[in-house]
């Protein structure tokens, strides 16, 4: 058991400092357990995420246990308040159920009717090497599967070699609680909409080019957001 804490605790940390997303494909992989996006089912968005975001911001970041795995409480005292998730005011031409990211003030928007948005605060990679433009959220995964791929654990065996079969989903998965697989023209951009497992990343430019939110915002983003949905990353 203590060997096993260990290791978490060191892939935690690893993945945290070298980044598990990427500008380049040969450094991600798809988990295993995903899908061509010719055969991935398109959903819709749960009744209960269509409901205005007016919650009390500490039940919005209470602890959660989600598929038999815990979440710790984000203590709202100590957010900056404007990473709090909330609507606000938000003009633009892109219909409803678009995903807006605007990575110089690090939040996403989730784009509602009557000039309205859900805003969630983000940590975002170096501009330089982020995707930007239009394209589709293709697939969806809950705790989502990683696996480094072989140029990664040429680069650097000492962290990835030991998990070259993969990272089943949990908490000590540098994905967290959910993904959002951006493709662009039918094509993976090997960029990601995922959760953190770090919340001091939150308004920081730390990942390698995804845009990471905390657990409880990537979970509540995901159950509003339907596969086939547009995301603009400006």
């Amino acid at each position: 058991m203590k060997n096993w804490k260990m290791t978490w605790a060191f892939l935690a940390v690893a993945l945290f400092m070298l980044g598990a997303c990427s500008t380049q494909a040969e450094d991600i992989e798809i988990a295993s357990n995903d899908v061509d996006i010719s055969s991935a089912a398109y959903d819709t968005p749960s009744p209960a995420a269509t409901a205005d975001s007016s919650e009390d911001p500490a039940y919005s970041y209470r602890e959660m246990n989600d598929a038999g795995f815990n979440i710790p409480a984000v203590d709202v005292a100590k957010m900056n308040p404007d990473h709090i998730r909330r609507e606000v005011d938000f003009e633009t031409t892109e219909p409803p159920g678009t995903i807006v990211v605007d990575q110089r003030a690090r939040f996403l928007y989730y784009v509602r009717p009557g000039g309205k948005a859900i805003r969630y605060a983000v940590g975002v990679g170096p501009m330089s090497r982020s995707f930007h433009g239009t394209a589709t959220i293709a697939l969806k995964r809950k705790w989502p599967r990683w696996v480094p791929t072989a140029n990664m654990i040429r680069r650097s065996p000492e962290h990835y070699g030991r998990f070259r079969d993969g990272v089943d989903g949990g908490p000590g998965n540098p994905l967290g609680a959910r993904a959002l697989y951006i493709y662009k023209d039918g094509q993976d951009t090997y960029y990601r909409v995922h959760g953190t497992n770090a919340p001091s990343s939150i308004g920081k430019a730390v990942s390698a080019g995804c845009i990471r939110l905390l657990a409880q915002d990537i979970i509540d983003l995901y159950d509003r957001v339907s596969t086939g949905s547009r995301i603009v990353v400006q």
